[in-house]
């Protein structure tokens, strides 16, 4: 790793009116290096990251590129410079097919008339392959996020960069998916192309960065190698505290009552399937990637077609044929897909809390505005939302800080039962740890939750028992030893006597 500069990033500061977003920010980057940004969901880094890629222009400061002091536009002209960007939320053409979709910078800077879809088809397959064999011809909405995360980093493979910046890369992937990848990051640091990495897991940073730079309200706290620190240096600098206790105590003690049976259950994706769930439990749900959890969660709430089975939430028999019934029932979902199924980016953060009951809320046909607000300020504060006021577009937001207000939507009915998937999907360590405290008081106050996650610390930390699930049923339950080989045994068919062979 040369000491001369590919990238760096002098003194720059960016305000959104009031709200200073950056303050006198100094980062550098050589060329074939991994360097780790991390920090706190308000932190800095997608506005630092938005400068870079051209989305944003800095209020102050500098940006340099191989010594010579640049500016970037827009994100076709940091393409131009050499610089590519891997969006941490998804930001594809879904009606376009796959292929289209990782050549389009290719294809809107040729000449030629007519296109040659032959061609096209196999040049993106050729790419694709590097991470996953998705047939290129199907539409980037048929897909699910996983492969549409795959897609999004296929396409930056095909940009001609020698600065590529990785969002969150792996959020959505499974490990498989995920060590394809960082194969390809270590392929491309050895053809001395560089890397800005940011992600919340700690044990990525540490296999795959040479540096770590981490911000805090804006502002840039340290810059060290990787070598001269351990996990726990890192978080202590992002969160500017302790965090003594990622995952709260697990129930002391679970009540008889079952607020949540379902019996057989079958849709055209799963089952059948049976589970209950208990008060005061949080009943965790793994699997890999396509075992039928998210496709469990979508039958159980009406979002997909339920052929068979029975549902009882506390003690009664509920007929659930859409997901108007499951909220007016008690049971709410938490989508995976925080930007199309989540929230409402263009809406206001009072709105999108407000908007699974808006009854509640109408006087003479009129919205109540102060109460309005008065139930968004509330769960806001609880929360812990970093904003400027419930005013606020959603868009303005940091994915984290998104998905604190998804929460908050689906806890503004008060529900029997929520089913989270992915809860804590692209949030940092110091969030991740308020929901999971959350989660608990909620299931302690006689909430039902159920918890979908593919991480499995998350998964052991946060649930009192465990379904793995595998082929659309239930491959085991796990309860008093929960680890993460015992639900990799079950998620992936292993048979337990595999486990005593030499």
């Amino acid at each position: 790793m040369s000491d001369q500069s590919v990238l760096e990033i002098r003194n720059i500061s960016k305000n959104f009116g009031p709200v200073q977003a950056l303050t006198d920010v100094s980062f550098s980057l050589a060329p074939g290096e991994v360097h780790a940004l991390c920090g706190e969901n308000g932190a800095g880094k997608s506005t630092l990251m938005n400068i870079i890629a051209g989305i944003l222009q800095p209020s102050s400061g500098n940006v340099v590129l191989n010594g010579q002091a640049v500016t970037i536009a827009s994100p076709a002209a940091a393409q131009r410079l050499g610089i590519g960007l891997v969006h941490q939320e998804i930001a594809l053409c879904r009606d376009a097919t796959v292929a289209e979709n990782i050549l389009m910078p290719a294809t809107n800077a040729r000449r030629a008339p007519l296109m040659n879809y032959r061609q096209l088809n196999a040049d993106a397959q050729q790419v694709m392959n590097r991470l996953a064999p998705i047939p290129v011809t199907r539409r980037v909405a048929e897909l699910s996020i996983s492969n549409q995360q795959l897609v999004e980093i296929a396409k930056a493979l095909t940009l001609d960069c020698r600065v590529l910046i990785f969002d969150e890369p792996t959020a959505a992937l499974t490990e498989s998916e995920a060590q394809a990848l960082f194969g390809i990051i270590r392929e491309l640091k050895s053809r001395g192309i560089s890397i800005i990495y940011i992600s919340h897991r700690m044990a990525e940073i540490f296999a795959l960065c040479d540096r770590v730079t981490v911000l805090r309200d804006g502002r840039h706290v340290s810059t060290d190698r990787v070598a001269d620190m351990t996990p726990d240096d890192v978080v202590r600098r992002m969160v500017g505290r302790e965090i003594t206790q990622m995952y709260p105590p697990k129930a002391q003690a679970i009540g008889a009552e079952t607020l949540l049976a379902v019996d057989n259950l079958v849709s055209d994706d799963v089952g059948p399937v049976s589970l209950a769930l208990k008060r005061g439990e949080i009943l965790g749900i793994g699997g890999l990637i396509g075992s039928g959890r998210t496709e469990l969660a979508l039958a159980l709430c009406g979002l997909t077609r339920k052929t068979g089975g029975s549902v009882r939430l506390a003690g009664e028999a509920v007929d659930i044929g859409t997901y108007a019934d499951a909220v007016r029932q008690g049971l709410v979902y938490l989508s995976e897909d925080r930007k199309h199924s989540g929230v409402f980016l263009d809406l206001s953060i009072a709105q999108n809390i407000s908007v699974l009951d808006l009854g509640k809320l109408t006087r003479s046909g009129l919205i109540d505005r102060r109460a309005e607000a008065a139930q968004a300020i509330s769960l806001a504060t609880r929360l812990a939302i970093k904003m400027g006021g419930i005013a606020d577009k959603v868009a303005s937001l940091s994915g984290g800080n998104q998905q604190k207000v998804a929460i908050a939507k689906q806890l503004s009915v008060k529900p029997k039962v929520i089913i989270m998937d992915e809860p804590t999907r692209g949030i940092d360590v110091g969030a991740k740890s308020e929901i999971h405290k959350l989660l608990r008081q909620l299931a302690d106050a006689g909430t039902g939750i159920i918890v979908i996650s593919s991480e499995l610390p998350e998964l052991i930390g946060i649930a009192d028992r465990v379904l793995v699930m595998r082929e659309g049923q239930v491959a085991g339950e796990l309860a008093q030893t929960i680890t993460e080989e015992a639900v990799i045994r079950l998620a992936s068919g292993l048979k337990e006597e595999l486990h005593h062979v030499a």
